[in-house]
């Protein structure tokens, strides 16, 4: 049985393809009762296909949380080289505006699946432990992003998880309004936006 898109796109890649099929799966069967053979039977390719593109199950979770980490490198360190020099303000402002990149990317019809169905499979607890190392990533990459702009480890730190939150925050608003929610980034400028004044240092 082909996988049914049920994020409302057809697939332009193997990846996508085993995507589409886990979330059908995970939706008919849960997530522990799914096995990677059962996806790429699904799918219609090879147990090799399968992990060319996810070390793990759990990863089809997040491909696209994969491709903002991956993007986020690529504009802050774009951000670094071009200024040569960076404020502590001009550090939050290029992290800001890497987050409001990878959102303005997300149609209204590609919200992640973990966003909105993740009550339906029984993996709560997957979700999160999979989740965990990501996000840790992303705060890594932010916080030697800020303290090469001259921010205190600490509130470099400190920064890179309010801003995380409350992207994620601004994520989970945007998924739960439904086919009337408009843009991501808007949602995201909103949730940053007090992140970025409470962190930005006197006088700059």
């Amino acid at each position: 049985m082909a996988a049914s898109h049920s994020r409302g796109r057809p697939p332009a890649s193997s990846q996508e393809t085993l995507q589409d099929a886990a979330f059908d799966l995970f939706l008919e069967k849960s997530y522990a009762d799914t096995s990677v053979l059962d996806i790429t039977q699904r799918a219609g390719v090879s147990r090799a296909t399968f992990f060319n593109y996810f070390e793990a199950k759990s990863d089809v979770f997040w491909v696209e949380l994969d491709q903002a980490l991956s993007q986020l490198r690529e504009q802050l360190g774009a951000a670094q080289r071009s200024a040569g020099g960076l404020s502590p303000r001009m550090g939050l402002e290029a992290v800001v505006g890497a987050f409001e990149s990878f959102a303005a990317q997300l149609q209204i019809h590609q919200v992640p699946f973990a966003l909105t169905q993740h009550h339906m499979i029984g993996s709560v607890n997957e979700l999160q432990a999979s989740a965990l190392n990501r996000f840790s990533l992303i705060a890594r990459v932010i916080t030697d992003f800020l303290e090469a702009a001259g921010h205190p480890t600490s509130r470099a730190r400190a920064a890179s998880y309010a801003l995380i939150a409350a992207a994620v925050a601004a994520a989970q608003e945007w998924a739960s309004a439904g086919t009337a929610r408009g843009s991501l980034p808007l949602y995201v400028t909103d949730a940053l936006l007090p992140v970025l004044q409470g962190f930005t240092p006197e006088g700059s």
